[in-house]
This record gives structure tokens, C-alpha cells and sequence, in this order.
């Protein structure tokens, strides 16, 4: 069981929705600092403002941040030198749009930047490199493990992020980092995100926005609060490469072992030597 309590974390897409839940859900359980890194200056001034008059001035700070450039280190590195160390980082940040306009930023934002934010926190934590360890909690999404054909990006950018996560927290790179690797996949979740006006299609001629809302609709709708209790969850109980689902506000669910057999089945025949 891993503890909140004196731990320094950072989120990022912190200023709003799960990522601004998940920033007062560690204050709220004894987190030490919570550096929240967001593009949004407006919300998360008054987020750093709130949780400060709540919980101590010094133990919030807001970070602009636009996490596709060099910014995102920049503010990765100012924390770690401002606390001393970082025991978790909580890539939030996230885009659900495949419109022609935004498709690059949304990979950049989707997979590039929690790549290189994962990276980033390897390299400050890693106990074989002088750090004292720690976890990277990466967002993905149950469009990462069943197919959405309305939404190819944004699918290919979570099965991204699911593969990556456990691959890095995966042997031989556990055991030697001691840096703990977990995925969260959460279902539809009542943010800003799911905001019809705010998500496009790939392609304006079709009826692709229309089947993107209709399946909206379909799928259940989950209360933010009940994704933030999930990270929680995952991060004091998942073991390093495990996957958790978050779905229709239900308790958060360890399905790494049905990960596990979904790459399995795919996996057939691509080690078998043709004995012909």
C-alpha cells in the first residue's frame, strides 16, 4: 500500500476537470506539495488561489505550462528543484480531437507530451541513477482497449499510451528504476472534454460527429469525483505496469490481466517459425 501522505506531486492538465479533482483529492489526504501544470492561467490561478486558502500556502502551486514544448521540462525541473524530489507524476493533460485543425496537437498533447513528461520524471526518480524511485500515473482510455471508428486518433493516441505505460513499467526497467508505471482507462466522464462543442471528427463531410454524440450517449456517464477516487485507488494498491478501469461510476477495477490476455490472442503466431 503506497502512501499520499508527505509525497510531492505533479499533475499535469491540473488546473480543470479530473486532473484539478485529483490535485485537491492528494491535498485532501496529506500530500506534502502539488505542483499542477496547466495551459489554462485563468482556472489555474484561482485553483492554486482556493486550495491555498484551504490547505497552506505551500502546499499548492500553479505552473503555465503548454506541455508540447520545452515549457514542460522547464517546469518539471523548477519543481524538482524547488521540493527536492518528486515522488509522482500524474499526466492528465489530454485532447479529443480528430479534426484536420487540431489532429497533430492532439497526438503532441495525447502521446508526445506524456511521453516525454514520463521521461522526464524516469530520469529525476530513478534509483539506479541516484533518485529515491517513484510512480508515473499516465491517462488512457477505455478507447484504448475497445475500437471507436468514429474517433481513429484519438483511439490510436490511448492504445498508445496503454502500451507505452506498460511496457516502461514492465521488466527489466521496474526492477531497476524503481519507478512504478500505471494506466488508467476511464470511461465517458462528465468533463469538458465530452463537451460536444469542443471534439471534431476526422472528417466534416461525414456523419462521424453525429455517431461520436450518439455513442456518447450509449456509453455510461461517470461523475469526475468517481475517476479522481480511481487514480487514488491505483496509485496506493497498482503494482507497476498494471491497468486500471474506471467505468459507470463504479469502484476502480485491476484488468491487467485482461490486458494481458488481449495481447496474447494478437500476439499468436508471431514468434512461431515456419517449419515448412
Amino acid at each position: 500500500m503506497y502512501q499520499i501522505k508527505d509525497k510531492v506531486f505533479l499533475v499535469t492538465g491540473g488546473a480543470a476537470g479530473i486532473g484539478a479533482g485529483v490535485t485537491q483529492a492528494f491535498l485532501e489526504q496529506g500530500a506534502k506539495h502539488v505542483a499542477a501544470l496547466d495551459l489554462n492561467e485563468t482556472s489555474g490561478k484561482k485553483l492554486e488561489s482556493e486550495l491555498a486558502a484551504k490547505y497552506g500556502q505551500n502546499k499548492i502551486t500553479f505552473y503555465k505550462c503548454d506541455v508540447t514544448t520545452k515549457n514542460l521540462e522547464d517546469c518539471i525541473d523548477a519543481v524538482y528543484k524547488k521540493l527536492g524530489y518528486i515522488d509522482c507524476v500524474v499526466n492528465c493533460a489530454g485532447i479529443l480531437n480528430d479534426g484536420p485543425s487540431m489532429m497533430v496537437r492532439a497526438i503532441e498533447v495525447n502521446v508526445t507530451a506524456l511521453i516525454r513528461s514520463s521521461m522526464k520524471a524516469l530520469e529525476l526518480m530513478r534509483k539506479d541513477h541516484g533518485g529515491k524511485g517513484g510512480t508515473i500515473v499516465n491517462i488512457s482510455s477505455i478507447a484504448g482497449i475497445f475500437p471507436c471508428t468514429s474517433l481513429p486518433i484519438y483511439c490510436a493516441t490511448k492504445s498508445a499510451v496503454l502500451q507505452f505505460s506498460n511496457c516502461l513499467g514492465s521488466e527489466p526497467h521496474y526492477p531497476r528504476t524503481g519507478v512504478r508505471v500505471i494506466t488508467m482507462c476511464f470511461g465517458c466522464t462528465d468533463t469538458a472534454l465530452l463537451n460536444s462543442n469542443n471534439y471534431r471528427a476526422i472528417d466534416k463531410e461525414t456523419d462521424d460527429e453525429e455517431a461520436i454524440t450518439n455513442l456518447v450517449k450509449k456509453l455510461p456517464m461517470q461523475k469526475p469525483e468517481s475517476a479522481v477516487k480511481g487514480i487514488i485507488e491505483a496509485y496506493k494498491r497498482g503494482a507497476s505496469a498494471s491497468t486500471w478501469l474506471v467505468s459507470a461510476d463504479r469502484a476502480a477495477e485491476d484488468i491487467t490481466e485482461n490486458v494481458k490476455k488481449g495481447y496474447q490472442i494478437m500476439s499468436q503466431g508471431v514468434f512461431d517459425k515456419n517449419t515448412a
